[in-house]
This record gives C-alpha cells, sequence and structure tokens, in this order.
C-alpha cells in the first residue's frame, strides 16, 4: 500500500500550512470522543430526546452527553426544539442540514477504520 498523497500542483510551505490549519480548525470542532457518535446517532434517529440519545450513544454520561450537544448546536450541527405547549415539556435534537455535510467525511473515515483494521489484523497474524 502506497502512503502517498498526490496534490495537482506541488505543495508549497504556504499550501502544507494553510492545509495543516484548516484541518486543525476541522478537528477542533468535531474531534473528541463523542461528537462524531452524537452526529451520526441523530443522523440515523432524527428527532430524539436526550434520554434517549444517552441509551444510543453509550457510555457517555448526561453531563458530558449535555456539554457536547450545546457544543454541536453553537457549531450549527445540532437543533434544540423545545415543544413547550406539551406538559411535561419535551426537548428533542435534530440534526441540521450543515451536519449532513459531514457525511462524506464520516463515510471515508468509516472505510479508511475499516481497511486499518484489516491491515492491523494482517501484520499481526
Amino acid at each position: 500500500m502506497e502512503n502517498t498523497m498526490v496534490f495537482e500542483e506541488p505543495m508549497t510551505a504556504e499550501k502544507c500550512s494553510g492545509h495543516l490549519s484548516s484541518v486543525e480548525d476541522a478537528i477542533y470542532v468535531i474531534g473528541g470522543k463523542w461528537k462524531l457518535k452524537i452526529i451520526i446517532a441523530l443522523h440515523e434517529n432524527g428527532n430524539i430526546r436526550f434520554n434517549e440519545l444517552q441509551r444510543i450513544v453509550a457510555g457517555i454520561s448526561a453531563r458530558v452527553l449535555s456539554n457536547e450537544l450545546k457544543d454541536l448546536e453553537l457549531n450549527g450541527f445540532v437543533k434544540r426544539v423545545v415543544h413547550a405547549e406539551q406538559m411535561p415539556v419535551v426537548v428533542e435534537y435534530i440534526s441540521t442540514d450543515y451536519s449532513r455535510t459531514l457525511k462524506p467525511v464520516i463515510m471515508a473515515l468509516s472505510e479508511w477504520g475499516r481497511k486499518h483494521k484489516k491491515n492491523i489484523r494482517e501484520d499481526l497474524f
């Protein structure tokens, strides 16, 4: 397997720095243990209440889920919908159109992860 990236034109230090900065920004927004798991759960389940989301994202505490949802909402990936007309008040979380722009990234990461796991197993056994 070849580990080189092919660019259309030579990589300058300035372009390299720009790419690194962009990747750093992306990782800052969606990085960490839980954010992509939450985004994927919302994509797959549609409108979902907090407790149900916590059950789906196994292992996450209520406090961490709350903080991650606030962060995802600030960055435009999640919308919090409050149904105040119901008693008790119902709060649902939904993924935004903007969060769906991550689908190609998630699919590429999934494919890469599958290949990586296969390579590791082949190297070990």
